[in-house]
């Protein structure tokens, strides 16, 4: 598509349910202030888990958006998820267009967990007449999108899209490509995860996944730093409103700024291992430079996957450095204060991201205390980083090898 015909893609509408707040203004606080949202578990009892602590959602009036009877056959990643879509919404303003031209794309990693989790519960204690008759609406990964188009009326494309840790950024590249192509005039899209569960605990503790700080859960989340073990559970929601950026000028609405690029890539390495190098990676941000029409120079700064985990952060790392080279723009990961959100961590940082930049700055990476001397890259530490507003790269990478970059540009002041 020529420079001249292609379609502008607007961010209108932006909100998050997540660890660090409940509005993006809330949020972007605590990230840029480095405070750990990292607590002991509160939603069960933990103390039989070898990781007993998480990055919790608390304070959202569910019954805001639903009534009490609905809060009741939601399921919590559903009730996150119809939450943050519905303030995206609210925060855009009246859209003034046909309900068959707006699209929903939910990304979420796993769905209804919690739902499912207690109800075999209840299948193995009180048997199978006891089961509820609303676990399958509740636990399906599809529920989110379609409880958004249904609440609202819409009736174009509704889709979830699951790609582990990369869906809630696949959601909203993917709304990014349907406004281009003309198939949609609005997109309500991003992610949502609760999967801050018993059996997801340990089952993430087994597979060595999760940082084990039990007596310091605050400084658990490390991206980057010499002694990271582990990611921090987290759980939450963001959405973007897209829409074309000439009917979003027509309707006088607020931009936030520009969904430029997008790039989507596959290891094809391993299950949940990185490919070495971050050679997916590579390729990943630089189809999203090339969609943007961006040099890695123009970028201001990476909002990076940075899970604190060793083999991500290391092989992201690398994969940074060969794409921006040594005097690349500078890095952070917000996972230090909002852990990881599984499916929703790409939507919520894409929204910190744009929101960030808007302000000229970038936040710290929250306990990072001794970089890892093998990064080649410039991480930010301490204090937020005072930068241009200038174009920010959000990296989203997930277990199968899903691979999601977005380039946002923040508006013109």
């Amino acid at each position: 598509m020529s420079e001249a015909v292609r379609v502008r893609v607007a961010v209108t509408g932006m909100a998050v349910a997540c660890p660090a707040g409940l509005t993006v203004d809330e949020a972007l606080d605590r990230v840029m202030a480095g405070e750990s949202a990292a607590a002991p578990i509160e939603a069960f009892d933990a103390s039989p888990l070898p990781v007993r602590f998480a990055c919790e959602v608390r304070g959202v009036d569910f019954e805001a958006h639903v009534g009490p009877k609905e809060v009741r056959r939601i399921d919590r990643a559903g009730l996150l998820g119809l939450a943050a879509a519905d303030d995206a919404l609210a925060d855009a303003g009246p859209l003034e267009v046909d309900p068959a031209r707006v699209a929903v794309m939910a990304g979420t990693g796993v769905g209804g967990l919690t739902t499912l989790e207690a109800q075999i519960a209840v299948h193995l204690e009180r048997g199978p007449s006891r089961v509820s008759p609303f676990l399958v609406p509740m636990m399906m990964v599809n529920a989110t999108a379609g409880l958004i188009s249904m609440k609202h009326g819409f009736t174009g494309v509704s889709l979830c899209v699951a790609t582990a840790c990369a869906s809630g950024a696949n959601a909203i590249g993917e709304g990014l490509r349907m406004i281009r192509d003309g198939s949609s005039d609005v997109v309500v899209a991003g992610g949502t995860e609760a999967s801050i569960t018993p059996t997801s605990m340990a089952a993430f503790a087994r597979m060595g996944a999760l940082s084990d700080r039990n007596e310091d859960p605050a400084r658990a989340s490390r991206p980057f730093d010499i002694e990271r073990d582990g990611f921090v559970m987290g759980e939450g929601a963001g959405f973007m409103v897209l829409e074309r950026w000439d009917r979003a000028e027509a309707r006088g609405a607020r931009i936030y700024g520009e969904l430029a690029g997008y790039g989507r890539t596959s290891d094809a390495h391993h299950i949940t291992a990185p490919a070495p190098g971050g050679a997916g990676a590579v390729t990943c941000m630089e189809q999203a430079l090339a969609d943007a029409r961006l040099a890695p120079a123009d970028i201001g700064h990476i909002n990076a996957h940075g899970t604190s985990t060793p083999l991500n952060d290391a092989a992201e790392a690398e994969a940074i450095a060969k794409v921006f080279g040594a005097e690349g723009p500078p890095v952070t990961s917000t996972k230090g204060v909002t852990g990881h959100l599984v499916g929703a961590a790409g939507a919520v940082e894409a929204v910190l991201g744009l929101a960030g930049a808007a302000r000229g700055l970038v936040p710290p990476t929250a306990n990072l205390e001794r970089p890892d001397p093998g990064m080649a890259v410039d991480v930010v530490s301490g204090e937020a980083r005072a930068v241009a507003p200038a174009p920010v790269v959000s990296n989203s990478f997930g277990f199968g090898g899903h691979n999601a970059t977005l380039v946002l540009v923040p508006a013109a002041r």
